[in-house]
C-alpha cells in the first residue's frame, strides 16, 4: 500500500471516529422532539447543527448547548411547523443520518447552475426590473432569495441558458453583459454607489442563507437604522473571572432565529463554549457565552456596540415584512418577470422573496408592502389575484402558525407575567446560562460551570 494511500486511510478513520452521535427521543418532553448531538470541536460545527435542523423546517423551541474541552453536547427541542412533535420514522431516521454525515459528506450545492450575488440600495420594483433583465438576457432563474433590510437589498439567484439549460458562465462576453447591466440597476444616487456589487460564480456549496447574510454584513447594512424602537434587546457583559462575554437576546420568537444568530456570531468569528435558549410563549430568550477566536472576550466599547448591532441587523433581516403572497403554477420562460412587473405595477414593494423551480412547477414566496412600507390594501390584492390568476397566487399567513394546545399557550402566557413581574418588565433580560450549566454540572455533563 502506498503512503498516500495509509495517509487517506488515516484520515478517514480519523473523520469516522469524531462523526457526530446523535440520539433523538420522543419521550422526554410531551410538545417537543429532543435532539441530543455529540460532536468533537471544531469550527462551525455548531452552526452546522444548527443549520441542519432549520433547512428541514424544524422549529428550535429550547436549546441547551456546551463545550468542554475538545468535545461539544447540544440538546435541541424541536417541533415541527405546526408545533407538534415529530413522529415520522423516515424523519426521525433522516435526521439522524443527515447530521452524522454532514461533517464528511458535504454536499456539491447547485452544480450546473450559475450563481449572482447582488446587493445595493433597495427600491420599489427593484427586484421586478433585475427579472426583467434576466429574462431579456436568455437567463432562466431556478432558485433564488432576496432579502432587504435599513434600505439595502442582498440577493443570490441561480440561473441557466434558456435555451440549452447548461451554465452561463463559460461565456465571458455574455458574463459581462449580465454584470454590466446588473450593476446599472444596482446603482443609486444617494450616496450608496461604491456599495454596489455583482459577482457571478459557477455553482457552489455556499448556503444562500448564510451568504445573504454575508452579503448584507459585508455592505454594513447594519449601520444604518431606520426604525430603533423595534430593535430586539441584544446585551454584551463581560464575565471577566472565566474570560467570557455574556450575549443575551429578547425578540419575538420564529423559525430559523437561531440559525440567524449563530451565523452572524461564527462569521463574526466569535466561539459558543455555552449557551441556552428558551421561549416563553411568542418570546425568545437566548444566551451565549463566548470568545473571539483569538480566544479573548470582547475588549472594547466599539467592539461591543458592532456586536450588538450586527445580532440586532441579522434578526430583523428576516422580520416578516407586509402580506405573504405564494404563487404555484406551471413553469415558463419570464414567468417571474411578468408576475414581479404585476406586482410593481400595482405598487408594492418586495421585501422578501424566495424562488424555487422543480419538475417544471414554480414555487415562489413574496413578502410584499405597499410603497411606504404599510400594509396592502385588500383591493389592490384582489386585483393582482385577477391579473396573474386566482388559482396560482395565493395569499397566506406572514408565517405559519405555531399551533401549540391552548392550556400551553395560557401556561406560557402566565408564565411570562410571573418573569416580567420579578424583574420589572420585559426590557430585561433573563439569565438562563447559570441555570443551565449548573444542572448540567451536578449530572456530571460537564466538569465545571461558571
Amino acid at each position: 500500500m502506498e503512503l498516500s494511500d495509509c495517509s487517506n486511510e488515516y484520515e478517514k478513520l480519523v473523520v469516522r471516529m469524531n462523526m457526530p452521535r446523535v440520539v433523538i427521543d420522543n419521550g422526554v418532553c410531551p410538545n417537543s422532539t429532543v435532539v441530543k448531538i455529540d460532536s468533537a470541536r471544531s469550527p462551525g460545527i455548531l452552526l452546522e447543527s444548527v443549520q441542519l435542523l432549520t433547512d428541514m423546517n424544524l422549529w428550535i423551541t429550547k436549546a441547551y448547548i456546551s463545550s468542554d474541552g475538545k468535545w461539544n453536547m447540544d440538546v435541541f427541542h424541536v417541533s415541527d411547523l405546526n408545533g407538534n412533535k415529530l413522529t415520522d420514522e423516515n424523519l426521525i431516521r433522516y435526521i439522524e443520518k443527515s447530521i452524522e454525515t454532514s461533517y464528511y459528506c458535504k454536499t456539491e450545492g447547485y452544480t450546473g447552475l450559475t450563481a449572482l450575488e447582488l446587493t445595493g440600495t433597495d427600491r420599489v420594483g427593484l427586484l421586478s426590473e433585475v427579472f426583467a433583465v434576466l429574462a431579456d438576457l436568455e437567463c432562466d432563474v431556478v432558485e433564488a432569495k432576496a432579502w432587504t433590510h435599513n434600505g439595502r437589498i442582498a440577493s443570490m439567484i441561480y440561473v441557466r441558458d434558456g435555451n440549452s439549460g447548461t451554465p452561463i458562465d463559460g461565456d465571458s462576453d455574455r458574463v459581462q453583459r449580465v454584470e454590466g447591466q446588473l450593476r446599472n440597476l444596482l446603482k443609486a444616487d444617494d450616496g450608496y454607489q461604491n456599495n454596489t456589487r455583482t459577482c457571478v460564480t459557477y455553482g457552489g456549496n455556499t448556503h444562500m442563507e448564510r451568504r445573504l447574510h454575508q452579503r448584507m454584513f459585508m455592505d454594513r447594512d447594519y449601520e444604518k437604522k431606520f426604525d430603533t424602537e423595534k430593535s430586539p434587546i441584544v446585551s454584551v457583559q463581560n464575565l471577566q473571572k472565566r474570560g467570557y462575554s455574556v450575549v443575551n437576546l429578547q425578540c419575538k420568537d420564529r423559525m430559523k432565529l437561531l440559525f440567524d444568530v449563530v451565523c452572524t456570531l461564527t462569521d463574526m468569528a466569535y466561539i459558543v463554549f455555552h449557551a441556552a435558549i428558551r421561549t416563553v410563549g411568542e418570546t425568545a430568550f437566548l444566551e451565549f457565552y463566548v470568545r473571539h477566536s483569538d480566544g479573548h472576550p470582547v475588549s472594547s466599547e466599539p467592539e461591543r456596540q458592532r456586536l450588538i448591532q450586527c445580532l440586532q441587523a441579522a434578526i430583523e433581516r428576516r422580520t416578516v415584512k407586509g402580506v405573504r403572497l405564494e404563487l404555484c403554477t406551471a413553469d415558463r420562460p419570464g414567468l417571474l418577470a411578468e408576475v414581479t412587473r404585476v406586482l410593481r405595477e400595482s405598487g408594492l414593494n418586495i421585501a422578501r422573496a424566495e424562488i424555487s423551480t422543480k419538475d417544471g412547477i414554480a414555487r415562489n414566496v413574496f413578502y410584499a408592502t405597499d410603497a411606504n412600507g404599510n400594509l396592502i390594501d385588500p383591493e389592490i390584492i384582489r386585483s393582482i389575484r385577477e391579473k396573474i390568476g386566482i388559482n396560482d397566487l395565493s395569499v397566506k399567513e406572514p408565517f405559519p402558525t405555531n399551533c401549540r394546545e391552548e392550556v400551553e399557550r395560557e401556561q406560557q402566557h402566565q408564565e411570562l407575567q410571573d418573569h416580567n413581574g420579578r424583574n420589572g418588565g420585559g426590557a430585561v433580560l433573563v439569565s438562563l446560562g447559570s441555570l443551565v450549566m449548573r444542572n448540567l454540572y451536578q449530572l456530571g455533563l460537564i466538569k465545571s460551570y461558571f
